[in-house]
């Protein structure tokens, strides 16, 4: 027996009571979405010891827990990834993958758990006899790749962890097995991919009871996510990729038109790698570097943009907007033309982490908006990620990003095993200069292969001092709009000293290399500024109100204490201990 895993004992009824008490105070915390406002009202957590920040507040409350029973952040992420499963199923992450860039004992890491593509995938799986993209990477079986978070949590635990694995694991299995409350997130979104979800019999008895989405107050339960969750404290990695959970996988895959095999999921491998490093206004960032594109993509954008001086030319203003719009538009062109998996492709880092690289490309920065790619598709909007942010009280950080793709993954869950499957195949070059479900066009060095893995633009980021301790901890969801929304974030703290609050409420754009427009959030510019940027040839798309780009989760250490702000956008919660709020 592993002796990672403990056998079943009494601390199963522990963590059933805490789970219980979770669930009873948690509608209290539940936010509604605001309309828009430049002027969010945003709440900060303030803390000495911890802090949690996540999109889901019962998530976040487990979290904390963990930190105060004197487990580490590392513990308290692994806690909180398995409770995001639950009570966060439009992004889950038992059935997708995602990242993790760390600073525990004063070292920086980086931990790759991305999905894979089966070994029976080929270059053009998702093209009709015409050679049309179809939409067979979107939705159902054929759309998975072999999950990798239950692999990548239990590599992170077995080098950081200090409590133990079943512990971790044990309150989203009462938050499975006993419930919880819906609130309005929840059923919102089952609304958004109700019709999806109404394709796939398992999603219907899960999501759809009866024939009729489950509402707003009703306690909702899992008892088949729950056996599995429990397989994967007992057993461990094996709880998931061998054994029962793995044989419902493939039989779902027969049953599906799916291609995961009992052989892929035994060889998935989690992949520890060194972080993407470069300084930006007298700090070291450290980010995560590919198969996720965003560490290299916002270390050229902030290379280039930080020739300038920001400040100086004042926030929001269009000088501003426009310097940091043509970067990310270089950025983003760099990253889809020559970023893929490593082991497939050769990364150039140069390009992206060069200073004369950086400074060629900003000297070609003018007055007036860079030509027309030439492209009209437009911006994919829907996001479904999550990101959460952890530190603890020995000054460990964790920023860890996962995902299903889009909203709820393929829409289809496991028959047996209560998770849903990801939709990440779709982030591959499913055809060279095909624009994909978050709006980018990737081309060959992203193409499907047989145990590949997929681009990503999570971007899990650690923003270290000048004595190397974290900072600011950060991340979001929001496809490609996560690289963008990373570093404004960060260039509101570290460029305009805003405190944390007022840097994350702050209004959004966002900018890649086609279509030729900026994407900007609804009120988010003055008619002075709107006018002023379309003077310079730039097009704004604005989006329609209520909708957001990037979902942002913060920590920052002000004073020696720690500041946590859940994206106001959203209806996260940020919590410390002992926790204060202002």
């Amino acid at each position: 027996m592993n002796p990672n895993v403990l056998r079943p004992t009494s601390k199963r009824a522990v963590w059933l009571a805490i789970a219980l008490a979770v669930v009873a105070c948690a509608r209290d915390d539940v936010k509604q979405t605001p309309s828009w406002r430049a002027d969010l009202k945003t709440r900060t957590a303030v803390a000495d010891s911890g802090m949690v920040v996540t999109a889901a507040p019962l998530a976040t409350r487990v979290g904390v827990e963990v930190l105060r029973r004197g487990g580490n952040a590392a513990d308290a992420a692994v806690a909180v990834a398995f409770a995001l499963e639950v009570v966060y199923p439009t992004a889950g992450n038992v059935g997708g993958g995602g990242f993790i860039v760390a600073r525990m004992h004063d070292s920086s890491a980086a931990l790759d758990f991305r999905e894979v593509a089966p070994l029976k995938s080929t270059r053009d799986m998702y093209l009709d006899s015409a050679g049309n993209v179809t939409d067979k990477s979107l939705v159902g079986a054929l759309a998975a790749g072999v999950p990798g978070s239950v692999a990548g949590l239990w590599e992170f635990h077995r080098k950081y962890g200090s409590k133990p694995w079943r512990e971790l694991v044990a309150p989203a299995i009462a938050l499975a097995d006993t419930g919880f409350i819906t609130d309005s997130a929840f059923v919102e979104d089952l609304h958004y991919d109700s019709a999806k979800l109404a394709r796939f019999p398992a999603s219907v008895a899960y999501f759809i009871p009866g024939g009729h989405l489950v509402p707003i107050g009703v306690r909702w339960r899992a008892p088949e996510l729950a056996a599995t969750l429990t397989r994967i404290a007992e057993q461990g990695r094996d709880g998931f990729y061998t054994g029962e959970t793995a044989r419902l996988i493939v039989a779902e895959m027969k049953r599906s038109g799916g291609i995961i095999s009992l052989e892929d999921l035994a060889r998935y491998q989690a992949v520890w790698r060194e972080p993407v490093e470069y300084a930006y206004r007298g700090h070291r960032v450290v980010a995560m570097p590919p198969v996720s594109s965003g560490g290299l993509t916002d270390a050229l954008i902030a290379n280039i943009a930080g020739g300038f001086d920001l400040r100086a030319m004042g926030w929001h203003s269009p000088r501003a907007i426009h310097v940091i719009a043509e970067a990310e538009r270089m950025a983003f062109y760099r990253r889809n033309k020559t970023l893929g998996d490593p082991a497939f492709t050769s990364i150039p880092f140069a390009s992206f982490l060069s200073a004369d690289t950086a400074a060629a490309l900003r000297a070609t920065i003018g007055t007036a908006a860079s030509p027309d790619p030439g492209d009209e598709t437009g911006m994919n909007k829907g996001k479904h990620t999550t990101h959460f942010s952890i530190v603890d009280g020995q000054g460990n950080a964790v920023a860890m990003t996962t995902t299903l793709n889009e909203g709820h993954g393929s829409d289809l869950t496991v028959t047996g095993a209560g998770f849903l499957l990801n939709d990440e195949m779709d982030d591959f070059t499913t055809k060279p200069g095909a624009v994909n479900a978050m709006g980018l066009r990737q081309w060959e060095a992203n193409a499907i292969a047989p145990g590949k893995r997929m681009l990503s633009s999570m971007v899990p980021t650690i923003v270290l001092d000048s004595a190397g301790a974290p900072l600011l901890v950060t991340g979001a969801s929001g496809g490609a709009h996560i690289i963008t929304g990373v570093f404004q974030v960060m260039s509101n703290v570290l460029d305009f000293q805003m405190p944390l609050a007022d840097a994350m409420a702050a209004p959004r754009f966002h900018a890649q290399d086609y279509p030729d427009s900026i994407l900007v959030e609804h009120g988010g510019l003055s008619d002075e500024t709107r006018r002023a940027l379309e003077a310079m040839g730039h097009h704004l798309d604005i989006l329609a109100p209520g909708e957001d780009l990037a979902m942002v989760q913060s920590i920052l250490r002000v004073n020696g204490r720690w500041q946590g702000v859940s994206e106001p956008r959203g209806n996260g919660l940020a919590l410390g201990y002992p926790a204060a709020v202002r």
